[in-house]
C-alpha cells in the first residue's frame, strides 16, 4: 500500500473499497514475504503470512452468498490461497507464494476494475459495523 491510512479515512470507505484495500494488503504482504524468506528474516515473513491469510479469512467472511455463484467460487479460490499460504510458511517456499501471488493479483484488478466502472451505494450500518475488523487489519498494529 502507498501508505497507512488513519482509522478516519477507512471509516470514510465504503465496503467495496475497503475490499479493494484488503486486497492490495494481502499481495503487499506476500510480496514482502519473498522478500523477508529470500532475506532469511523468517520470523517476519511469518508475521506477513500469518497476515495475509487473516486478509483472507476476512475476505471469505465477507462475501455475500445471495450474489450467485461467483461468491462460491470466490470462496473456494481464498481456500486454496489459505491453504497454500500455510504451506509456503511452513516450508519457507516462495514459489508457493508466487502462486498465490497469479491467483490473487487478477482477481484484486477485477475488483478494481470493476469499482472504477460502477459506483456502488453505501450499504446499511450493521454491515459498516461487520467492516469495522477489515478496516483494523489495515491499520498497522506497531
Amino acid at each position: 500500500m502507498a501508505g497507512l491510512l488513519t482509522e478516519e479515512a477507512l471509516f470514510k470507505k465504503s465496503p467495496q473499497e475497503i475490499t479493494a484495500l484488503l486486497y492490495e494488503a494481502c499481495i503487499t504482504n506476500l510480496e514482502e514475504a519473498i522478500e523477508d524468506i529470500k532475506n532469511k528474516d523468517f520470523v517476519i515473513a511469518n508475521k506477513k503470512l500469518q497476515k495475509a491469510n487473516d486478509i483472507l479469512y476476512r475476505l471469505g467472511a465477507g462475501l455475500n452468498y445471495e450474489a450467485g455463484i461467483i461468491a462460491d467460487q470466490l470462496d473456494a479460490l481464498y481456500n486454496y490461497m489459505a491453504d497454500k499460504i500455510i504451506e509456503a510458511n511452513y516450508k519457507k517456499d516462495i514459489k508457493l507464494i508466487d502462486d498465490v501471488l497469479k491467483v490473487m493479483e487478477p482477481i484484486s484488478q477485477a475488483w478494481n476494475d470493476a469499482l472504477k466502472r460502477k459506483s456502488v451505494p453505501s450499504t446499511s450500518g450493521v454491515r459498516n459495523k461487520a467492516m469495522a475488523y477489515e478496516k483494523s487489519v489495515l491499520i498497522d498494529d506497531k
